[in-house]
């Protein structure tokens, strides 16, 4: 059986239940919001000694063979729960099991969330892409004026978060890339409230996402040039006319996605690049578990497909 991990407004997750109904493949999908509906049973030993049973449905780790963490919630416990400690207290306690179950997959998963966490780490990505070879734009994480002004002098930069894009609140707000131009001293406290990632502006041809799903990338020119709204930030404005295009990676750039990706313990990521004027690839950021199905949809690319084979193969080797 193969374990999918994720919440209950996962459309991607979709894609692979789709593609694992129509080889008729076992798969339980856990939405990990709903847990606390659940009864559970974890013994010590052996490592395969759990299980979760949602009435009727039973989820046994023996029957485990492979699993893909996707976009796992948090649990969501019964509102018969009034006091809002005792509700925190639940909900924490569900969550610990939940890591516990997660460390009894071992081995079994797509990308273990333990890896993933580790990856998502970018200056330690910036890092390992320098040290393998790829075109690195010159970059500082920093919150220090000073230092912003230094990649501004040389040539137009963009600065964007160093982690979370997502403001919450009454009104949320998402954090776009941004160029970084007439800075004066009253930003000063602004740019000091919060680390940030500066770069250098790399003049764009186009932008390219590869999705990386074992042995095999997925490449694609995102023509974020020809729309004012996309052209420091593909993803703003919520173009449905934004072109997608295959293209083929070269060999030297296709081996260093590898090499990364071993460096990282992944079997799946999503490598964002800039192809510049003159056709060099330049390395952005990888998103280790970064959506994939629209990228599906505009391109035909079987990355459902190709993952449903990953986590087959992982699944025969338990065997």
């Amino acid at each position: 059986m193969l374990l999918l991990v994720t919440n209950r407004r996962d459309i991607t997750i979709d894609y692979v239940v789709a593609e694992l109904k129509r080889r008729q493949t076992p798969f339980f999908r856990l939405n990990t919001e709903d847990i606390p509906a659940a009864r559970c049973t974890m013994a010590a030993f052996p490592r395969d000694a759990w299980s979760l049973s949602f009435g009727e449905r039973e989820l046994k780790g023996a029957h485990v063979r492979a699993a893909y963490f996707r976009r796992p919630a948090v649990p969501t416990c019964n509102a018969n729960i009034i006091d809002a400690g005792e509700r925190e207290y639940a909900e924490a306690e569900w969550g610990a099991l939940l890591k516990g179950l997660y460390s009894r997959l071992e081995g079994m998963w797509l990308n273990a969330p333990f890896d993933i966490f580790a990856a998502e780490d970018k200056p330690k990505q910036l890092m390992l892409a320098s040290e393998i070879g790829f075109n690195v734009p010159q970059v500082l994480i920093t919150n220090d004026i000073t230092s912003v002004r230094e990649i501004i002098r040389t040539g137009p930069a963009i600065g964007k978060p160093l982690r979370q894009a997502l403001i919450n609140g009454e009104q949320e707000r998402v954090i776009f890339t941004t160029r970084l131009e007439h800075l004066n001293d009253r930003d000063e406290d602004a740019i000091a409230m919060a680390p940030l990632i500066v770069q250098a502006e790399i003049k764009k041809r186009y932008d390219v996402r590869v999705t990386v799903v074992g042995s095999k990338a997925f490449a694609t020119a995102i023509r974020s040039q020809e729309h004012e709204e996309t052209t420091v930030d593909w993803r703003q404005g919520c173009r449905p006319d934004l072109k997608h295009e295959r293209i083929e990676l070269p060999r030297e750039v296709e081996d260093q996605c590898a090499a990364l990706m071993r460096r990282l313990k992944l079997r799946y990521g999503a490598i964002d690049f800039i192809c510049d004027q003159q056709g060099k690839m330049w390395f952005l950021e990888i998103n280790p578990n970064g959506q994939w199905a629209w990228i599906e949809n505009l391109t035909g690319y079987p990355i459902a497909a190709t993952i449903v084979d990953e986590l087959e193969e992982i699944a025969r080797c338990q065997s």
